[in-house]
Formats: structure tokens, sequence, C-alpha cells
């Protein structure tokens, strides 16, 4: 059996194309999909799913943040895989199954999917989402999983075997410290480049930067739970720094050289302030729900 967590917080127009994605998987497996929200209108609109099919489950979770409602789902799920994604994003055709078949092997421990952006190139944040995506994400972890390295999960889309890791931090994202724990353990951790979800971006720079100082914040304290001299960090200003060069590869015109060379100084900005919060102000990351107005 197959446990499907997804996690949301007040997306109601988003939510039946997340779990309508999971419904049409073709898959041999048996699998159910719980959808966790603090929200009526959410759990609502995942309640009328329900109805209609009886894999569709909800769980009410008391509003204090993601890794805590998954603190209170997770010991009551009897599934050998967890699953997890959001409801504000969609598995591609085939996902599941490539997301699962890698479990066939006992020493996997983790299974990370590869986000794909929704938004318009044409765009300066939606082709920054596609570079982040494709030349930066996606780029890095097929590079580690090639030569057999750790690399870390996405949070729109991972899987990992359940029973192993039952307790984790809630000041450092999941999907941040779970493989690392899972690493710990002798597990592999394995990148699944056809297990796509599609997500929509920020569309504007004050959420763009909110994001991704957020995402680099969550990685700042796995200190405090690895040995980064065994397990070093993947996601760093310094990595960011050694593997920017794929940026410039990634271009097609002079308008998306423009919009690379822009980002750069938004990055260097994103990770000043990533340093100021967390080593002067001591302002570490916390768990809760973040909601990104520009996606919905």
């Amino acid at each position: 059996m197959i446990e499907v967590i997804i996690t949301s917080f007040k997306e109601p127009k988003t939510i039946g194309k997340a779990i309508e994605s999971f419904l049409e998987q073709d898959l041999k497996e048996k699998y159910r999909i719980w959808v966790v929200a603090p929200d009526k209108e959410t759990l609502d609109i995942a309640r009328e799913y329900g109805k209609k099919d009886k894999r569709v489950k909800i769980f009410v979770d008391p509003g204090k943040g993601k890794s805590y409602a998954l603190h209170q789902i997770l010991p009551k799920l009897k599934g050998g895989i967890i699953v997890l994604s959001d409801g504000d994003v969609f598995i591609g055709k085939n996902g599941l199954k490539h997301l699962a078949e890698p479990f066939k092997d006992e020493k996997v421990g983790c299974v990370t999917g590869r986000p794909k952006s929704l938004d318009s190139k044409k765009d300066i944040y939606g082709y920054w989402s596609h570079l982040l995506c494709d030349a930066g994400a996606h780029g890095a972890r097929l590079k580690r999983a090639r030569k057999g390295e750790f690399l870390e999960c996405s949070g729109y889309l991972w899987a990992f075997r359940n029973n192993v890791v039952k307790k984790f931090p809630m000041d450092v994202a999941e999907d941040a410290v779970v493989p690392y724990l899972f690493r710990e353990k002798g597990y592999k951790i394995v990148y699944a480049d056809k297990a796509e979800v599609f997500v929509y971006f920020p569309k504007n720079l004050k959420e763009f930067v909110e994001q991704k100082k957020r995402t680099a914040k969550s990685h700042e304290t796995l200190g405090k739970y690895i040995n980064m001299k065994k397990l070093p960090r993947t996601k760093s200003f310094k990595n960011e720094i050694l593997e920017g060069h794929r940026a410039f590869s990634y271009p097609r015109n002079v308008k998306e050289l423009f919009y690379t060379l822009t980002l750069f100084p938004v990055r260097l900005y994103i990770w000043t302030l990533v340093f100021y919060h967390t080593l002067i102000k001591k302002e570490h990351y916390q768990d809760a729900w973040e909601r990104v107005e520009s996606t919905k």
C-alpha cells in the first residue's frame, strides 16, 4: 500500500487538480490519498472527492504547520511507502509509478521527483523558475545521481519508506532533513527524474525573494542534527557559486541571457538576507503554513 499525503493550506482552487492528478495514475499497487489541511474550504472540496472515490481521505490538522501536521498523521498510516506532495501542484502521467519503482530495491530509503515550471518563459519570473528547475535543481540532482552521491529531495514530490524515520525536527524543512536521516541509516536516495510534478512559481519579486529566502533558511539549521563533515549540504551559498556556471548554457536568445544575468544579483541579495537573519538576528526557520498568493 502506498500512502499519498497532499498537504494544503487555503488552496480550494487548486486542490481538486492535485487530487485528480493522483487519481488518474496508472498503478497496479493499491494507494490512498490523504488531504491534510487546517482550513474548511480545502477540506470540503476533498470531502466531495472522497464521496466519489474511497481512495480519497481527509485529515484535519490544527494549523501549526506542515511538519507538525505530518507528525500527527504519519503514525496513523500503515502503508509501506509514504508519498508527499502539495495542494497547489499536480503530478504528471505515470509519475507515481516512476516514484514508487526504485523502492523495489530494499536499500532505497527516499526518492525524489522532478519539479517542472508551468510559467511562461516570456516573463522574467517565469524564466527564472524554468532556469532554477532545469539548469539548477534538475542539473544538480542528475549530476549527483549519476555519481552515486547524496542528493536532497524536492518538497513538491518525494517519497520515503514508512516506519524508518519516525520523527524529525520541525525547525528544518522535512524534505531537507529526512533524506539526511535516511542516509545516516545507510539507505540510498534516488532521483526519479521521470516522476514529474508541475508547479506555478511566484510572479513578483517580493514573493520570489520570500520563498527562496525561506527555503534557504530551512537548510541553515541542518548542522544541528546532521554531521556536515560526513554528509555536506547540497543546497548552500558555496555550491550555488561553484555550480552557477550551468545557468549560462540555459538561455536561447539575448532576452533570456539578460534574464539570466539579472538573477545573479537577486540570488546574492537573498543569501545576504539569509545570513543576516540567521547569523545576526538569530532568526531561524520555523514550521508554519505559508501561502504564495501570486501562484493561486
